[in-house]
């Protein structure tokens, strides 16, 4: 269900996370998020999060009434003029419709491991800042099965707005582990069996091909310029690399995610 509310300006308190879509960090500790574009916030009003608000214009509440009809909580939606709502935002808004959601609670990494189908699939991210990058890696997660994403404590949230937006809404379907420690966390992993493994392209030896994805496994990704910190790198089983020329560094992280993720489920048989 929904009510609607005309808007002329953003001096409202509950429109300020519209207001504010260049400090993000405000929004993460409200505990809340900002989807934008037709398909982001349909796959959002289509998910199991608490949706808060939604700010659009005419046009696209009647695309969205049949959604905002079946949510079993009372959503505001704030209607303006689609050049208001750009002015507003400072952002051309190519698609007219921006949406407020809650973060959900984290995930525990035990709930992961009692829980999850074997063989087990998971990721993590090591100091991965870049909010685009990262929702490109949860779209790939999404796409190959990953049970869950744990993210590590030097990493961005992926619940920025960039993130989201990248993800395509894919964020929605993905477990997420916030971890204080990813160290400690690779530990524990590997403790109940779980298989470290590396994606870091500045090592000789073992290959993509000749690493063993068939049983219970993390791929550990870092950020393109730094790669994986010492530490996490340390308490890895082992690291892996993509083949490549000298003459290429490394991928980006959402085209590497994607080759490892393809190799595990290679085989595991699911290609």
């Amino acid at each position: 269900m929904f009510q609607v509310q005309q808007i002329s300006s953003f001096d409202a308190p509950e429109l300020q996370p519209y207001a504010t879509l260049r400090r993000p960090w405000e929004h993460e500790q409200q505990g809340i998020f900002v989807a934008e574009s037709d398909k982001v916030v349909r796959r959002l009003l289509e998910s199991r999060f608490t949706v808060v608000s939604l700010l659009t214009d005419e046009k696209w509440l009647a695309n969205f009434r049949p959604l905002l009809e079946t949510r079993p909580e009372l959503i505001t939606v704030y209607l303006a003029e689609k050049q208001l709502l750009e002015t507003m935002v400072g952002f051309t808004m190519f698609q007219g419709i921006l949406a407020v959601g809650k973060i959900p609670p984290t995930t525990t990494l035990d709930e992961i491991l009692a829980t999850s189908a074997r063989p087990l699939l998971l990721t993590a991210v090591d100091e991965m800042a870049n909010a685009e990058n990262l929702g490109s890696l949860v779209r790939n997660c999404v796409a190959f099965g990953v049970h869950a994403l744990l993210v590590g404590e030097t990493s961005s949230s992926p619940f920025l707005r960039r993130s989201v937006r990248n993800s395509m809404g894919t964020i929605f379907d993905l477990p997420v582990v916030e971890t204080p420690s990813l160290v400690e966390s690779i530990r524990q992993l590997r403790k109940h069996g779980v298989r470290c493994i590396a994606a870091h392209p500045h090592v000789s030896g073992r290959t993509l091909a000749q690493a063993d994805f068939t049983k219970d496994c993390c791929i550990v990704m870092g950020s393109e310029g730094k790669g994986i910190s010492p530490g996490v790198l340390e308490a890895c089983d082992e690291a892996v690399a993509i083949p490549m020329p000298p003459t290429v560094d490394s991928l980006n992280v959402g085209a590497a995610g994607a080759i490892f993720l393809y190799e595990a489920n290679r085989q595991r048989g699911k290609i």
